[in-house]
């Protein structure tokens, strides 16, 4: 109602000129309700004067072979303040029925929502979206330049997989009986996979994401310089050049160019790539100009002479810049496992690890990571995700892992806790960092990093010392620990989506292009300088790197290889939403259905009504009826804003004016997402609604392709070498758990490091659980999930496995809480979890909530 009033308040010589035509030539064609008897009605309001004079003008324009007298009526109306309101009641008033219902159908023609521009990859779908609204239809057209796109007659122009052949420039002709209106135009960019340097980049977000990246040159005087900038996202991305932080002329084009390079133009160049919903910076390029020497005079000299000339008059200038461009190391790919626990069942619940996995994901996708992101797993859903990261890796490869969640440290080892760890919890309920790490370097890895943040204290309940095979003697480890040995870490919540102290410094710092050690050093004094984390939780970073590896390194990829196909086919199978669709049911609504993936197994689903006949008075729809595996709560499904949801990450991305349902931990779905979308209508004169439903079958969108819900199995040729203290002999454990046995003891195990290319080739479904492979191996765990006791013993030669030595030790008593919350008096409120031998009491100790900060541990019970 209100865009029909805005459309009728609008000043008549506000229409299109084909449309004041059409009413000027029924207004001239009659003659006793004509443009005569219309001026007449306008006279006798008084609202807007004309004079005889005026009539008399109108009634001369007879005699030009092209003049109107109701054109020159209605123009010289309009410029009295008639509105297309005014001109409607003057002509239901003076009676002429056809040129009310044309002009009545020309106002209600009205485009709502115009495409919008974009650049995109080639290979994944496009849709370019025009919505307008008439009477008593709308039809749709689209137009590639001045030629019709043949099916382009929905409101959707959907084009999948989109090409480099779709570039250009796209409109939508919009049609209600004989009016029309053009869209505004949409440019369409298309980049291939040789525009971002060769990389395996594969993607169907809409965000603002750089996909290639400046370099960084040596040139002489007289050179030409030219920079490239790519970036994709919707809206269309744009570009702004600086040298030393300040813009450059001429520079708001991806590509960046300069003739005639002089001593002036060298520096440091950056690129500022934004568009309305967000803005990224580009890495810096350093940019080196060296003089170009005159070769006129020939001076005859020896090879000695000539180099010590060459040194002084540039010394070590070139060198150092051929040293720094030699020793760029660079990556074979880039792959990152990262996950949030936050919803444990026995234990207190977080709620900073869904924001730092979500900022984390954006920020390692600008260096051209692939990242699989999870929120709340249990432990064989953290097994078998990290068997899927392992997937993942390959010679040269940098692979990443991310925890936010429980933890703790015992005897060098660090352990993550699952969601549904029991209370207490030992190591063989939880997930042994170092396993993992055994596991990466034997896939040769050029890089391993691992983030952890959560809690280092020492576990009381475990008192098992685990006997790990030593790690090799490799420089490509680094540990970036969100607190120091034996203390907690802290997530700060400023009453709503807040980060934990660790990500909240580290996501001002992970975009340089530094040695990953020295970004973490920086970071480290970053927290150091917060008055809120001063003497609580400091930064510890361990390494082994002796190279100057970092995360903004280049990827250089080895090769069409069987292992690189099959790490873009896993990846993108885990990314992989379903196609949005339009429903249309027996009473002619129809409906369009989108999806968006707020974190890999956090779908949301989104309904709107794009199109309603006339006769219905009320048309709702909504959508129910999920797999119970889910565990949906119907109360928040088929909200009108995403925040009623669950989802405060993707509001700003998603449509306005839709419903909106979130479905979290996609991993356990076990068969295809089916369910029903249900409209409920109801037509003039009828008192009762009717129903109808449609039935959906979506497949598996995201993580749920990857079935890393299936339970750890456990099988009988893996159970041997027992140890003295494993959960099989302990007595808080069930007598029916079977012995455990080292995985170097298994054949399997074996058999997967030696043959992984041919696993890669001959599996054509990868991630399906296979009982044979090396899956649980590859978790870094026994079979009967004791595997932080026993994982990778040492191999003899007669093929014999060494057990664990566990002896008795003295349990240190964990420090009270009440000199931590004293220096944090007057702004800050605790949740102090504090232990008994079997259970955890949490017990909220409330200071003051001046500042409105709530910090909560990570701590490991």
């Amino acid at each position: 109602m209100a865009e029909s009033v805005q459309l009728t308040a609008s000043n008549i010589n506000s229409l299109k000129e084909h449309t004041l035509k059409k009413i000027s030539d029924l207004l001239d064609k009659t003659d006793s309700c004509g443009w005569r008897k219309l001026a007449e009605i306008v006279g006798a309001g008084k609202r807007f004067k004309l004079s005889s004079e005026d009539l008399d003008k109108c009634s001369l324009k007879t005699l030009d072979p092209d003049g109107s007298p109701s054109r020159s009526l209605l123009h010289l109306m309009g410029s009295r303040g008639v509105t297309v309101r005014d001109l409607l009641d003057f002509l239901q008033a003076m009676g002429h029925t056809e040129a009310f219902q044309l002009l009545r159908a020309s106002a209600s023609l009205k485009i709502l929502v115009q495409p919008v521009s974009q650049a995109v990859l080639a290979g994944q779908a496009v849709r370019l979206y025009c919505e307008a609204t008439g009477h008593p239809n709308v039809e749709y057209q689209w137009f590639r330049k001045n030629a019709e796109v043949p099916n382009g007659n929905t409101p959707e122009l959907v084009i999948n997989p989109v090409s480099i052949n779709d570039t250009g420039w796209y409109i939508c002709r919009v049609n209600s009986g004989c009016f029309f209106e053009f869209s505004l135009w949409a440019q369409l960019e298309v980049y291939n996979f040789s525009a971002a340097g060769g990389r395996r980049f594969f993607t169907n977000e809409t965000r603002l994401q750089i996909i290639n990246q400046p370099q960084a040159q040596k040139l002489m005087v007289g050179d030409t310089l030219i920079l490239e900038c790519t970036a994709i996202g919707i809206p269309m991305p744009r570009y702004q050049w600086l040298r030393n932080g300040i813009p450059v002329t001429n520079g708001s084009e991806r590509h960046y160019k300069v003739n005639k390079m002089n001593l002036d133009n060298q520096g440091q160049y950056r690129c500022h790539v934004f568009n309305d919903m967000a803005e990224l910076w580009s890495l810096e390029a350093e940019i080196i100009i060296g003089p170009r020497h005159s070769a006129a005079v020939a001076v005859e000299c020896d090879e000695d002479e000539l180099k010590s000339s060459e040194e002084a008059s540039n010394p070590g200038e070139v060198g150092q810049l051929d040293l720094e461009i030699n020793q760029r190391h660079y990556a074979t790919d880039k792959v990152a496992l990262l996950i949030g626990n936050m919803s444990y069942h026995n234990h207190p619940k977080l709620k900073a690890p869904m924001v730092d996995v979500y900022e984390l994901t954006n920020l390692l996708r600008q260096l051209d990571f692939k990242v699989v992101s999870l929120l709340d797993l249990t432990e064989s859903e953290m097994r078998n995700a990290v068997y899927e990261f392992l997937l993942l890796l390959d010679k040269g490869v940098y692979g990443l892992l991310y925890y936010a969640g429980h933890g703790y440290e015992n005897y060098g080892n660090s352990f993550m806790v699952p969601i549904n760890a029991p209370n207490p919890y030992r190591s063989a309920n939880c997930l042994c960092v170092q396993s993992i790490l055994k596991l990466m370097q034997e896939k040769e890895t050029g890089l391993n990093v691992f983030l952890l943040d959560m809690c280092r204290k020492r576990n009381v309940h475990d008192d098992t010392i685990p006997n790990m095979e030593a790690l090799r003697v490799t420089a490509n480890i680094v540990f970036g620990y969100a607190t120091c040995q034996g203390a907690e870490a802290f997530e700060i919540q400023h009453f709503g989506l807040a980060n934990g102290i660790f990500m909240k410094f580290l996501k001002e710092r992970l975009l340089e292009d530094e040695k990953i050690t020295v970004m973490l050093d920086r970071v480290a004094e970053d927290m150091g300088k917060c008055d809120l984390t001063k003497g609580k939780q400091a930064l510890e970073i361990r390494s082994s790197l002796c190279e100057k590896r970092a995360l903004t390194d280049p990827i250089h990829s080895s090769g069409c290889s069987a292992e690189s196909l099959a790490r873009n086919l896993q990846w993108a199978k885990a990314h992989e939403l379903p196609e949005s669709m339009w429903l249309e049911f027996e009473c002619g609504v129809q409906i369009q259905l989108g999806f968006a993936a707020e974190f890999s197994n956090v779908m949301i689903i989104y309904t709107r009504i794009v199109k309603k006949p006339k006769e219905i008075m009320m048309c709702e729809a909504y959508v129910t009826d999920f797999p119970p595996d889910l565990d949906i709560d119907p109360k928040k499904t088929n909200k009108g804003t995403p925040e009623e949801t669950g989802s405060y990450l993707l509001s700003k991305d998603l449509p306005e004016q839709c419903l909106y349902t979130r479905l979290s931990a996609l991993q356990k779905l076990k068969e295809r997402l089916v369910f029903t979308v249900c409209l409920r209508y109801q037509y003039h004169g009828l008192d009762e609604p009717v129903e109808e439903v449609k039935e959906v079958d979506v497949g598996k969108p995201l993580i749920a392709k990857l079935d890393i819900h299936r339970v750890i199995r456990r099988n009988s040729c893996l159970m041997t070498c027992p140890m003295p203290h494993s959960p099989s002999h302990s007595p808080v454990h069930s007598p029916s758990h079977s012995p455990v046995r080292s995985l170097a003891c298994c054949p399997e195990f074996e058999h997967y490091h030696h043959h992984h290319n041919q696993r890669f080739q001959n599996n054509s479904h990868l991630g399906v659980y296979n009982p044979n492979s090396a899956m649980v191996g590859a978790m870094g765990c026994s079979i009967s999930d004791s595997c932080t006791y026993t994982t990778y013993t040492h191999m003899t030669g007669e093929g014999q496995c060494c057990s664990s030595q566990v002896r008795e030790i003295n349990v240190p008593v964990e420090n009270d809480i009440n000199d931590l919350q004293s220096d944090f008096s007057n702004c800050l409120q605790f949740t102090d979890c504090k232990h008994t031998n079997n259970s955890s009491e949490c017990a909220a100790e409330d200071l003051t909530r001046d500042q409105g900060w709530i910090p909560s541990r990570r701590n490991k019970m």
